[in-house]
């Protein structure tokens, strides 16, 4: 069975760093792109970073500058470097990846189970 496992998070001070990962775990042929979304309480998921196969980035204007995604294929994994962290950082982040199965298929769209980010003194 094909899943995302992410690791990372926790409680960090204003000011610090985290970083994020999510492996993309099980039998696949190919992973498309691979982005970081996030969720705070009563707010809807909104999307932070995506990086293409190709290695393109693109990034919500509230984290530019702070954020660095990246990825290694050869482990199939996704990282979010988080930097200058703020308390309106704190959500949920959810890693999310386009995969192939096999080489005939479509891209088809997996989540991650979600890591929680608290940016907190």
């Amino acid at each position: 069975q094909v899943q995302l496992v992410e690791s990372g998070g926790g409680l960090v001070q204003p000011g610090g760093s985290v970083e994020l990962s999510c492996v993309v775990s099980g039998n696949i042929f190919s992973i498309g792109a691979m982005a970081w979304y996030r969720q705070a309480p009563g707010k809807q998921r909104e999307l932070v970073a995506v990086i293409t196969s190709g290695g393109r980035t693109n990034y919500a204007d509230s984290v530019k500058g702070r954020f660095t995604i990246s990825r290694d294929s050869a482990k199939n994994t996704v990282y979010l470097q988080m930097n200058s962290l703020k308390p309106e950082d704190t959500a949920v982040y959810y890693c999310n990846d386009a995969v192939k199965y096999y080489s005939g298929s479509s891209y088809s769209a997996l989540w991650g189970q979600g890591t929680q980010v608290t940016v907190s003194s």
